[in-house]
């Protein structure tokens, strides 16, 4: 029997920006906010970056101790958060296209009254089967970042191959091996991170490889360069994966024309950030364009890297924490 109960505000993923708007609009008193994250831990990708960046100039902090300052944040606001809870569906039939989160015509403010009274999820966890309804949603699903296969990147399947997500915690979280030799596939800033825990597990960075005609310019991707000597080759792309059972080189081919294979025992499959958006996909839900964390389904507002792939954590939580303006904008004209 699937059990069902209300709360105003309930914010889908517990990442920076879920986590960020969750606590201000608890502190405004909205009434019950709820957190619903699928993975055991609150907190998002900071949990297992175990490099610093996080904090500010005056008070540096690692992923992990940032995330948990955030989840700290969100509870002693008052609001709730739940793990191993996964969001199944929309607990209502797909939505009117169209309406958006600011309708002024007669009709269509109705229709926007109707449907905030319907919102409603479908989710799974350990009290078993559920549907929660709320006046307002907050989808912060957060991105990806697409894998070898995504990218279309022929050639065997052997054992080596990872994200930059993956490579993180194998390394930080689980204290796995992940090889001797290792390319890193991108040249932005999460890529360099990558090519930093590579070093951190003792394993060598054989070379950064991107299509790009020139590499991120930050601290971190210039430090790893002058430094840490990292081999960059830039306009150069992976074309093929080899070896079987485990990894044994990448072909690669430069924008000249030029081919060759960088042995290597370890792949690492870096940004190429997609939205992790397939509950607005299920609800047939679009982000509005432009600035603002609206969508086209009344109540429902999305923040943090499900706008915007790849947007760093500082800057999804002050989206998060940002996105709670219009949502209490929604809710006090909607009693």
């Amino acid at each position: 029997m699937t059990a069902e109960r209300h709360v105003d505000v309930l914010v889908v993923g517990a990442g920076p920006a879920g986590l960020a708007a969750a606590a201000r609009l608890a502190l405004a008193g909205v009434g019950r906010v709820e957190v619903l994250e699928r993975e055991q831990e609150p907190g998002g990708v900071p949990r297992y970056c175990a490099h610093g960046g996080f904090g500010t100039w005056t008070r540096p902090l690692t992923g992990p101790a940032y995330a948990g300052l955030l989840v700290e944040a969100a509870a002693r606001a008052g609001a709730v958060v739940r793990t191993g809870v996964t969001v199944l569906d929309w607990a209502v039939s797909a939505p009117q296209r169209g309406a958006g989160n600011c309708a002024t015509s007669h009709d269509g403010a109705a229709a926007d009254t109707l449907a905030a009274e319907h919102l409603g999820l479908t989710t799974i966890g350990v009290r078993g089967p559920e549907t929660v309804t709320a006046r307002a949603v907050v989808l912060a699903t957060g991105a990806y970042e697409r894998p070898r296969a995504a990218r279309l990147v022929p050639g065997t399947r052997p054992a080596g191959i990872h994200t930059g997500g993956e490579l993180l915690q194998a390394v930080h979280r689980y204290r796995q091996p992940i090889g001797e030799r290792v390319v890193v596939v991108g040249a932005e800033d999460v890529s360099y991170v990558a090519a930093g825990t590579v070093r951190a597990a003792g394993a060598e960075v054989v070379a950064m490889v991107t299509e790009r005609p020139r590499a991120a310019g930050s601290v971190r991707a210039l430090d790893a360069r002058l430094r840490a000597r990292v081999p960059l080759l830039t306009g150069t792309a992976v074309t093929e994966i080899l070896g079987h059972g485990r990894l044994s080189g990448v072909r690669i081919r430069h924008r000249d024309g030029r081919s060759g294979v960088l042995a290597c025992d370890t792949a690492v499959f870096t940004g190429d950030f997609a939205a992790e958006d397939g509950l607005a996909r299920r609800g047939r839900i679009a982000l509005a364009a432009g600035p603002g964390p609206y969508t086209d389904r009344p109540g429902v507002f999305a923040v943090g890297g499900l706008r915007r792939p790849g947007l760093d954590v500082r800057a999804a939580t002050r989206e998060g924490a940002g996105a709670a303006g219009a949502v209490l904008e929604w809710l006090v004209s909607r009693p």
